[in-house]
């Protein structure tokens, strides 16, 4: 950016900051003026159904449901399998993982667990060259870690260690000279020494002869024993080593980029193991691209994994979720997906649930995000990922057969003896995690009348319900032996004793309940409608909700179709999240990804990093968690380094959004159309004034600035500096199209959908 706009950046950035923060902390919805407001009732309409709708309208979409007709539109929407989404899959086609199953994924990427299993003999290494080299450079880093971790317990403990009195050289003089004192054969010739010096009368044996100093620097160099090498230390001999080691691999590190990428892949996985952790070290750095290019899919995943196994499946499902909420046709399918996982929200970071979360927001929740509540309810009851996330896999009820001991196959000979808890102590082995969450946040709500009883008869009756092999991706199991035996009593209903129907039978009451109808409507409402939606509305979705027997497509076409939900109270109220606000802006301004990971970390700096909600709560959906100095901040430099090219791996292309140059002299135009074209015209009036204001004051600015800069010219040189390009001065200068489609991006508009 030239130097005059440079200020103008700044100038308008706090500018915009305090009118976005005002007006949004507020939740002030300004009226919009007769020139720019949206002031034919379509098109006004088809906007509303987009923003809540999708991420966001892309350049044209307007248009596209105006002609379709906005509830022809929102019928489709609502039925995605009848939407064409063959582009988005072109684009998560290089992510292997979201095809891959929980088992695959837990053997191409292994955790900390399954290296230590290799390691102890427990499971073998893998034969395959690709799945070997990660498990070798997991297992060569482990032991790396283990031997400083030796090392560190070694130099405390000797530090710690009280100094040992020895005999040091200064006592071994001090003892020569005592034998010589006592005119021992070693002190006859120093006596002799001495006696010659006092006779001669010469202090220190200033006037020896030179025969004499000669010849004692024979005998010292006769006497003193021949140096010795210096033993190196175990550090000192590993530091050579890994110093040897570092050269080795710096020089094949030089050679591969040269190399054809079959050929580059081939010999990696043919490297010593120092060569292959060299090598994932340096993808840590800059070195990666050349690495990775041109390498097919798999390859690039293996030689990711070499440096994070992890890293390569959480962020291949974290680029699948930005591409999706972006390029996806069936963009209310990505909508009411994100909005179930957070309802059943599941922390990637709970140890070996990233194995399990790709398979559960595929299977679980996009599976069942438009079908019956029910079926959803108890798909994220059985699934590994939520019984891993809330403990449930643990829980043994306190009379089960695990706890009182009882083996699998008792003797018929052995009477067991059951043994009451004591009355006060709490019951071992039994986890309430999941029995609590259920009741309070995925059907009755916290204010949904049960009781702490209720919450602890539950977890009595989803007791055993845990999963096979866990650590290999697992599957949903029923384990007799850790299930609670006997009647239970929920919400005032007796459960018989029955195994797993038992569980199935509380989430078909809880499922079908007045209260979770009503709970469910709500939380629908809250995210499509407002932070406080109407109650008659609620109440309306609710007793749909009842009547289709939990029909969560019923559902929305009751909210969508409601005249509360096309109210113009509830046009541009909610304010966005992080993820709506990221990909509504590269929406809007039609960006090109080429590369979805710096997406991603901007998300991350936005307090929204992607399935990172570590609560049961998941992520709030409201203004006030969202809005703040600090948070508006980091949205309009996201908007300003998107709109000016500054995020890698994005391209935009916002001068042809104005439908002008880049740099057009005429600011005031520019505004106009980039109002119209990302916004669609919906900017108040105080924010169009604002931004103009700010405009002509750059202007004024950088005239001054100019006029300095001649007249320091003229006072030098005798006449002004000419500039030899063809450029406008200044003063005459706009603030190019990036620049205004940053602001406008970060304005209190755009922050609401």
């Amino acid at each position: 950016m030239r130097l005059g706009r440079a200020k103008f950046v700044i100038l308008l950035v706090c500018f915009s900051l305090a009118c976005t923060v005002s007006q949004v902390l507020a939740g002030k919805k300004d009226k919009e003026s007769a020139a720019s407001s949206p002031n034919d009732t379509a098109q006004r309409r088809a906007l509303h159904a987009l923003n809540r709708l999708t991420f966001g309208p892309r350049p044209g979409d307007v248009q596209q449901v105006m002609a379709m007709g906005v509830d022809q539109w929102i019928d489709l929407q609502l039925h995605p399998k009848k939407i064409d989404d063959s582009a988005l899959d072109a684009r998560l086609e290089p992510l292997r993982t979201l095809r891959m199953s929980a088992k695959e994924i837990a053997e191409d990427f292994p955790d900390g667990q399954a290296i230590n299993q290799v390691r102890n003999g427990k499971r073998s290494m893998p034969s395959d060259p690709a799945r070997r080299a990660v498990y070798q450079v997991q297992l060569a880093r482990q032991e790396e870690k283990k031997e400083k971790k030796e090392e560190a317990v070694k130099n405390a403990a000797a530090a710690a260690a009280p100094e040992k009195i020895s005999s040091g050289p200064a006592d071994k003089s001090a003892m020569s000279a005592n034998t010589a004192s006592d005119g021992g054969a070693d002190g006859s010739a120093a006596s002799g020494a001495m006696s010659s010096s006092s006779m001669s009368g010469a202090p220190n044996g200033a006037m020896a002869t030179s025969d004499t100093a000669n010849s004692s620097k024979a005998n010292e160099a006769t006497m003193a024993p021949a140096p010795k090498p210096a033993k190196l230390t175990r550090e000192e001999k590993q530091q050579a080593r890994q110093h040897e080691q570092q050269l080795y691999a710096d020089l094949e590190l030089q050679q591969l980029p040269s190399l054809s990428p079959d050929e580059r892949f081939k010999k990696i996985l043919n490297m010593p193991i120092d060569a292959q952790v060299a090598v994932a070290d340096s993808l840590r750095g800059g070195k990666a691209p050349e690495l990775l290019e041109g390498l097919n899919p798999k390859q690039k995943e293996t030689l990711l994994a070499m440096n994070n196994p992890a890293g390569v499946v959480t962020g291949e499902l974290a680029q699948a979720k930005l591409l999706r909420a972006i390029y996806s046709q069936r963009q209310f399918e990505e909508v009411i997906t994100d909005f179930w996982f957070n309802h059943f929200n599941v922390f990637v970071d709970k140890g070996l649930d990233r194995l399990m979360l790709t398979s559960y927001e595929r299977d679980v929740i996009r599976a069942h995000a438009l079908g019956k509540f029910e079926d959803l309810l108890v798909a994220t009851a059985k699934s590994p990922a939520m019984l891993y996330y809330l403990d449930n896999w643990l829980s043994v009820g306190p009379f089960s057969a695990k706890a009182l001991g009882i083996p699998e196959h008792p003797s018929p000979y052995v009477r067991y003896q059951i043994v009451k808890p004591k009355a006060g102590k709490s019951t071992p082995g039994l986890n309430e995690n999941y029995g609590r969450e259920l009741l309070e946040l995925h059907t009755l709500s916290v204010n949904g009348g049960y009781t702490q009883r209720d919450v602890t008869e539950v977890a009595k009756v989803f007791s055993g319900w845990t999963i096979d092999d866990p650590a290999h991706g697992g599957s949903f199991k029923f384990d007799l032996r850790m299930h609670e035996p006997g009647p239970k009593y929920v919400l005032g209903h007796k459960i018989k004793p029955k195994g797993e129907d038992e569980g199935l039978e509380v989430l078909h009451r809880l499922a079908t309940s007045p209260q979770t109808a009503h709970f469910i409507s709500l939380k629908l409402a809250e995210r499509f409608v407002s932070d406080d939606p109407p109650p008659a509305l609620v109440d309306r979705m609710a007793k749909t909700f009842l009547k289709k027997k939990g029909d969560i497509r019923e559902v929305l076409d009751t909210l969508f179709h409601s005249p509360e939900f096309w109210d113009d109270a509830t046009y541009r109220a909610k304010v966005k999240t992080p993820l709506e606000f990221v990909a509504s802006a590269v929406r809007a301004t039609g960006a090109e990804i080429d590369d979805a990971v710096p997406l991603t970390r901007q998300l991350n700096n936005m307090g929204m990093p992607l399935y990172g909600a570590q609560p049961p709560t998941g992520y709030s959906m409201k203004a006030d968690t969202w809005v703040s100095t600090s948070a508006l901040l980091n949205r309009m430099n996201f908007a300003l380094a998107l709109t000016n090219g500054k995020i890698k791996g994005v391209k935009t292309d916002t001068a042809q959004l104005a439908a002008t140059s880049a740099d057009s002299p005429d600011a005031n135009l520019t505004l106009a159309a980039l109002e119209t074209s990302l916004i669609a015209g919906g900017v108040s009036q105080q924010t169009h004034n604002s931004i103009t204001a700010q405009i002509e004051a750059a202007k004024i600015e950088a005239a001054k600035s100019e006029a300095a800069k001649n007249a320091a010219a003229k006072k030098n040189n005798g006449q002004p500096k000419q500039d030899n390009k063809s450029k406008p001065g200044d003063s005459q200068r706009s603030p190019d199209a990036n620049t205004i489609s940053g602001l406008l991006l970060g304005s209190p508009e755009f922050q609401r959908r």
